[in-house]
């Protein structure tokens, strides 16, 4: 276990004292002084999603130690578990200290603050949602694990990743932890899939190639379910917001808890990171709050480390890092911090069906999918998803993302002390009209289609803000800063080769790790 030194400092005296001078003249009690606490570690990983869990594991696996920090909590399912909130009947669980993101199908309803699962981050002409709990998106995400084909790749990324070892070594790397399997026939021939089936047939009348998609499930979940061995999760839709019955291979319980099984990862939940800042003697301070499930500190902590890698997300490594920058705090920071933020082009559709009855309810997660790869440039995928379980709408849900060309950039605001979205509108035209003009043609004459990310732009796939090329190197080594990393979808230069972003984000942190614990394991850190 890594050597951490560790005191106690309680809140200056006098300002205490100040303090409870105030609460005695007014009569109101004076603030509870919370302890300040440091700790030195050989590395810390901020997050613990898709490229936390793979720095974490691949970095515990070659001897050295690992403290990751999870602003959020664990969620542990099992068999009929009520661990994961229902869409149906929204509560806190749902929501990360009060933010409340617009998801179609759920009732915006304020509810008290918690270290919920979703966090909406508000930005100017598009708003970003964010995951949080050990394991980060991939509790919330739906799953489809998409790897892109060469030309598609190749295109969107740079050159030397190397698309061949990619995909001979860090691809299947990934697909042997989060077991990936497409949903078997029976499982899909049963009564709740029949909104999947009819999107089958409308896309390949309409001329579309349709497939199954891969996704991280143990599929006799939804067997059992359908047996009657357990309550419904998979096969009612009811696993938007995370899969009570378990089955569902996500980070926490293959990357993370692989880690923890070594000995030598540890796992800090209800740790927000509130700083970074480059230390005079080189070295990285995390300022860090641990936090209550009401968001109130308990303790504030200065984490001292040679290795800091920031897997926080896409929004919020980009903004920890633009906050240090615009303050000073890690000077030098490459210009380009902030740019090649890009929504991968998501899209999410109702359909509504007059000429087939989808039934009531609707299994899930996703069983199938529509690509049109065969232009790197034009490249998009297309996918049905269940609402959750409602009574009969005639209703379902469409899904489409591709190869976006629409970039923002995050602008640090300095009322806000923050680094806010800035997304042109229309950015993603060209794209968004080929994506309509396909479920147009699926949904067929008796669909209505409603777009709900032109009622409220937000996306669930957000990539960039520290790319490769212009902010780190390809192993997400921040350039010009010794010992910083980004390794989380902050990376990806905007767009996921018209997949859904996860299994790349894996990989390329898979590649990352092999030359990081090559060539900076025992000489950076």
């Amino acid at each position: 276990m890594p050597a951490v030194t560790r005191r106690s400092v309680l809140l200056g005296a006098a300002a205490a004292a100040g303090l409870s001078a105030v609460g005695v003249a007014t009569g109101i009690a004076a603030p509870r002084r919370v302890p300040v606490t440091r700790e030195e570690h050989r590395v810390v990983v901020v997050g613990s999603g898709f490229g936390g869990g793979v720095t974490a594991l691949r970095l515990a696996q070659a001897g050295v130690p690992v403290l990751v920090l999870e602003r959020g909590l664990r969620w542990p399912t099992g068999p009929d578990a009520e661990t994961f909130p229902h869409p149906t009947s929204p509560d806190k669980r749902i929501f990360w200290l009060g933010s409340a993101p617009t998801i179609p199908g759920i009732p915006n309803v304020p509810f008290e603050r918690y270290t919920g699962l979703l966090e909406r981050v508000p930005g100017n002409g598009m708003d970003i949602m964010c995951a949080s709990g050990v394991g980060g998106g991939s509790l919330v995400y739906q799953g489809m694990t998409l790897q892109p084909e060469a030309d598609v790749f190749n295109a969107t990324f740079p050159q030397e990743l190397d698309y061949a070892r990619m995909d001979s070594v860090y691809y299947p790397r990934v697909a042997a932890m989060l077991r990936p399997r497409v949903a078997p026939d029976d499982v899909v021939n049963s009564k709740t899939y029949a909104a999947a089936r009819i999107f089958a047939r409308n896309a390949e009348r309409a001329g579309y190639a349709v497939e199954k998609i891969p996704m991280p499930i143990d599929w006799d979940f939804a067997r059992r379910e359908l047996n009657g061995e357990m309550k419904p999760s998979y096969t009612n839709g009811d696993c938007a917001l995370g899969v009570n019955n378990g089955g569902k291979h996500s980070v926490d319980v293959t990357y993370v808890a692989a880690a923890e099984a070594t000995g030598r990862c540890t796992v800090a939940t209800q740790h927000n990171v509130t700083d970074v800042v480059l230390a005079p003697d080189g070295r990285w301070q995390v300022h860090t709050d641990r936090i209550g499930t009401g968001g109130e500190v308990l303790e504030k902590k200065i984490i001292t480390t040679r290795a800091l890698v920031m897997a926080a997300g896409t929004a919020n490594t980009t903004r920890l890092l633009m906050r240090a920058a615009a303050k000073g705090d890690i000077p030098d920071m490459p210009d380009d911090l902030g740019t090649n933020w890009g929504s991968n082009g998501d899209r999410i559709y109702t359909w509504t069906n007059f000429a087939d009855d989808f039934g009531a309810p609707q299994g899930g997660p996703v069983i199938y999918g529509s690509k049109e790869w065969d232009d790197p440039a034009t490249a998009n995928t297309v996918i049905q998803a269940s609402l959750p379980p409602t009574p009969n709408l005639r209703t379902t849900m469409l899904v489409g993302y591709g190869v976006s060309q629409g970039r923002g950039r995050f602008v640090y605001d300095s009322a806000k002390d923050d680094a806010v979205l800035q997304w042109p509108k229309d950015a993603d035209k060209a794209l968004s009209e080929r994506i309509h003009t396909r479920i147009s043609r699926i949904a067929g004459t008796f669909g209505v289609l409603l777009d709900t990310t032109a009622v409220a732009p937000s996306t669930w796939h957000p990539l960039g803000g520290a790319s490769m090329g212009s902010v780190c190197d390809l192993a997400g080594r921040v350039l010009g800063q010794r010992g910083l990393y980004v390794l989380d979808g902050a990376l990806m230069p905007g767009t996921a080769a018209a997949c859904n972003p996860s299994m790349t984000i894996a990989a390329v942190a898979e590649r990352a790790l092999d030359e990081l614990i090559s060539e900076d394991v025992d000489t950076v850190f």
